[in-house]
């Protein structure tokens, strides 16, 4: 049976500002109320520590808290007890608001989708940080996120490659120079962060040619972004994981937290605080570049700065 860690509390009544941050911090991590004053948490929860820290706050202003850690004493208050952590009604609110969202793919705004979607993916986020027994209802919010995202995807871009099952090789760097890299033109995120990448940790010299029609890529260049390139999405990794990966690249912890921004900015997942603001500034190069080497250009300040503030933030 599950671990369970009880707050019995009496939360001071003045200031009142103190009461409300308590409660406001009880209903972010999650607990369970079984009756006014006692207050319930897995103790496998991520958010078990936050508990122990609201008793100790409790405490520290004059009032009583006492943290037991029980057990059901039977099938049937386990039951009770995991009851009080049913998500469903959430996931089911969140159900309904992808599939209003899917009803206006093509007809709302490129900026109202991602807002949207991006808004979608945080609600899933907070729910599941608080779904401690997650089942069917999560794994069913899940796919249709995904769903939606890629419904988004395809109708924003519909050359944007498809995930590819493949094994991503080791490479030296030393054969990949003054090699010519060809992707999609108007290039978003990940082809924009990749060609950073390959150019200031990869190829000392490389040339980047910008694709009206993939099909038409030069014999000599290495394709990278789009269905049968040389480097594109392999299984849940975005083109730019995937050439770190290749290249050995992806043990940098400053490059590991780059790569989960691209990744969620690309394709979605778990939020990043940054991330909207990169987001926003990728958008505002391409609206202030039309010409796919200017921005590109302009992007390498971007990314150079960006990857200098991670190796400078503590």
């Amino acid at each position: 049976m599950t671990s369970w860690l009880l707050l019995t509390a009496t939360l001071p009544t003045s200031p009142s500002a103190v009461r409300v941050r308590i409660w406001r911090a009880l209903k972010t991590i999650g607990a369970g109320t079984l009756r006014d004053g006692v207050y319930l948490l897995p103790s496998t929860a991520p958010s078990a520590q936050a508990l122990w820290d609201i008793e100790r706050t409790v405490q520290e202003n004059g009032a009583d808290a006492h943290m037991l850690v029980v057990a059901a004493r039977d099938e049937a208050q386990e039951k009770q007890f995991r009851a009080l952590f049913d998500r469903s009604d959430l996931y089911a609110e969140l159900l309904q608001s992808v599939k209003e969202a899917r009803g206006t793919v093509g007809k709302a705004a490129e900026t109202d989708l991602q807002k949207t979607l991006r808004g979608l993916e945080q609600q899933l986020q907070q729910i599941r940080a608080s779904d401690f027994f997650p089942g069917k209802d999560s794994t069913r919010a899940t796919d249709a996120v995904a769903a939606l995202r890629r419904q988004v995807e395809l109708h924003l871009s519909p050359d944007e490659p498809s995930a590819a099952k493949a094994a991503i090789a080791s490479l030296r760097t030393e054969d990949y120079q003054g090699r010519t890299w060809a992707t999609r033109k108007r290039p978003w995120v990940d082809r924009l962060a990749t060609a950073w990448l390959v150019q200031r940790f990869v190829d000392k010299s490389p040339t980047f040619v910008w694709l009206s029609d993939t099909k038409k890529r030069p014999k000599t260049a290495l394709g990278y972004d789009f269905d049968g390139a040389t480097f594109t999405h392999v299984g849940d990794l975005v083109t730019f994981e995937v050439v770190a990966k290749s290249f050995g690249l992806d043990k940098e912890p400053e490059l590991v937290r780059l790569a989960q921004l691209v990744h969620y900015i690309d394709v979605g997942g778990n939020p990043l605080d940054e991330a909207p603001g990169l987001e926003m500034v990728v958008r505002g190069l391409q609206a202030q570049y039309q010409n796919d080497d200017e921005l590109l250009q302009a992007a390498f300040v971007l990314f150079d700065t960006l990857l200098a503030a991670l190796k400078a933030a503590p």
